[in-house]
């Protein structure tokens, strides 16, 4: 049961033919792309684990990868700004780890074209993670002895501790983080009770009234990165302009990717993100200054559609997106190499 041109919904609602175009819905892949030069391995995916876990990547000691994207919860930190090193916070609200391999490019503003790319920022950025450079991740890390075995182990040569290696690490590990089995998938896999008649209704009126031109694909965050050739997947937003939500939420006070290519036509466009795990995401949008799913729902209504929803429709696509919560894999915390004796402090 698939959507492709046309969906047919059966079961609880009987049989309704909902016309689409170029629309794909299948449930989410068992496994997202992998990149011919970091092919996965359990090695590498462990050391990758570690490195994530590990806030001595950070110049106090005190941040990781974890600190922001939470793999025990919905892979981000439910805050509107994260907080860094020396208690710092930036402009933008952290996005989601879960499934993000199947994103055509990383960060809000797509400024990363791929996992690897995206592990090497934030721990040389001063806000987040405060490195002086990855010189000095690497000096840091040839100083823990634990982690040359596992190093050694993940790649060859004989310096396998380099920061292309630690970003090669920390990917792999971040494309194990897939959440497949949301009643969506079932329901997408034939099993038509598994969305209630409320989350039916909610996902025809996200065909009916247009979310799905943006929020298409299994990640419900555009093409694959199969068939997107390395270009990202983004959007206007507020694509309508003159709605009281741009002054409410303060929309417009980030440029978006126009920070990164300072071209006009990219003024305010983002990479879409993804609808997976949305409900556990709060708050939303790039600066996380939209409290609740509901709010977020008629926000997006207003700005991109220029539609004034009915609440029986907003309760309807919540519902909805709801249904998009997947099954997490365990997640367990790594013990992390020691350093006997001594302190593994800023220097």
């Amino acid at each position: 049961m698939k959507f492709v041109h046309t969906m047919f919904i059966t079961g609880i609602l009987g049989t309704a033919v909902l016309s689409m175009s170029s629309v794909q819905g299948d449930p989410l892949p068992y496994k997202p792309p992998i990149p011919a030069d970091n092919p996965q391995t359990v090695a590498k995916i462990e050391l990758g684990k570690t490195l994530f876990f590990d806030p001595r990547l950070s110049s106090t000691g005190t941040v990781s990868c974890n600190s922001c994207h939470n793999v025990m919860a919905g892979g981000e930190d439910n805050r509107p700004n994260s907080m860094g090193v020396h208690g710092k916070t930036g402009g933008r609200s952290a996005p989601t780890v879960w499934n993000s391999a199947f994103l055509t490019v990383q960060f809000w503003d797509g400024r990363a074209p791929s996992l690897e790319a995206q592990a090497k920022g934030p721990v040389t950025n001063p806000i987040e993670m405060g490195m002086k450079d990855w010189d000095t991740v690497i000096q840091r890390l040839e100083k823990i002895s634990g982690y040359e075995p596992l190093f050694q182990a993940a790649f060859s040569g004989p310096n396998p501790i380099t920061a292309d290696n630690a970003a090669k690490a920390i990917a792999a590990y971040e494309r194990t983080l897939i959440t497949h089995g949301s009643p969506y998938d079932r329901f997408q896999r034939g099993e038509e009770t598994a969305l209630t008649e409320q989350q039916v209704e909610g996902l025809e009126t996200f065909i009916k009234i247009g979310c799905f031109a943006c929020h298409y694909g299994p990640n419900f965050s555009g093409p694959s990165m199969q068939n997107q050739m390395g270009k990202g997947w983004f959007q206007k937003f507020p694509t309508i302009p003159g709605s009281p939500y741009e002054t409410q939420y303060k929309l417009l006070d980030d440029k978006g990717r126009y920070e990164v290519t300072g071209e006009e036509m990219d003024k305010h466009v983002w990479r879409v993100p993804t609808l997976r795990n949305v409900a556990l995401t709060a708050p939303y949008f790039h600066n996380g200054a939209v409290p609740t799913l509901e709010e977020a729902v008629r926000v997006m209504a207003k700005t991109q559609l220029g539609r004034d929803l009915k609440d029986s429709d907003v309760q309807n696509l919540v519902a909805f997106l709801n249904a998009l919560t997947g099954e997490f894999p365990k997640q367990t915390m790594p013990l992390l190499p020691a350093t006997p004796g001594k302190s593994m402090t800023a220097e």
